[in-house]
């Protein structure tokens, strides 16, 4: 069948005449969910034309600021904080504080926000052993001489074990069966490694000063410990002794 001219504008006419009449009535609203749907879409994407779509409003990163809800607060890190003096301010153990923020290490530093839960803890904050009685608070040249301690023995283990030998040296002073101050017990003959070979007279890193003073505030994770020692060392003497805990490479016993 053949189209003559006259037969291809009317058919040109009609298709016209459909583009202009159809677009009103190409609009329906659901009762149910009072949404539009276009017909013209629908023959758009058919013929490979589509329409850009709005995109969706990109998530806000989780940060402290827009993370903190109704059971959780927000504090601004002082120079000099740790965060087991941040927990004891705001009665939260300092392993919640890690887990609120997503940290995988003790470390923080100034300016860094950090999200406080404000829920009581289930459990009591961790065991402290009491420094009172006739403990004296140090010289500055006896914390200086803990945290170089410190640094010596646990310069490569995390900062809960470094405040862990620090609170042993300080459970030694209070027990009757060693010296009476940090110096003497800490250079008690065969008691040190670092004192034998020399390590003690290194300089004291800043991470391990500040756990010599979380120590000295009364932060002990070992609940008495009076011994601690590589866990590989074959000593039968220490591997014998009831056991407090285990901290990276260290174990803690009494």
């Amino acid at each position: 069948m053949f189209f003559t001219s006259s037969h291809f504008f009317k058919v040109l006419l009609f298709s016209l005449t459909l583009l202009i009449i159809m677009p009103s009535a190409i609009y329906a609203t659901t009762s149910a969910e009072g949404q539009q749907f276009s017909l013209i879409s629908s023959v758009l994407q058919k013929t490979g034309q589509f329409w850009e779509q709005p995109a969706a409003p990109a998530k806000a990163p989780q940060t402290p600021e827009n993370a903190a809800g109704a059971g959780t607060s927000t504090y601004t890190v002082q120079s000099g904080d740790t965060l087991f003096q941040i927990g004891l301010k705001f009665n939260v153990r300092y392993q919640e504080i890690m887990s609120a923020n997503g940290l995988e290490s003790a470390d923080i530093y100034p300016g860094m926000t950090l999200l406080i839960p404000s829920t009581a803890p289930e459990q009591p904050l961790p065991p402290q052993v009491s420094r009172g009685g006739s403990f004296e608070r140090p010289s500055p040249d006896e914390v200086d001489l803990l945290a170089r301690l410190i640094t010596a023995e646990a310069d490569g283990e995390s900062y809960l074990a470094k405040v862990a030998v620090g609170a042993v040296v300080l459970n030694r002073v209070k027990s009757p069966d060693f010296p009476d101050t940090i110096q003497e017990v800490i250079f008690e003959p065969y008691q040190f490694e670092p004192v034998q070979n020399g390590f003690i007279y290194r300089p004291a890193s800043a991470e391990s000063l500040q756990a010599a003073k979380d120590a000295l505030n009364g932060w002990d994770p070992t609940g008495g410990a009076l011994y601690f020692f590589e866990s590989w060392v074959p000593n039968r003497f220490l591997q014998s002794r009831p056991v407090s805990m285990v901290i990276g490479a260290l174990t803690f016993a009494y």
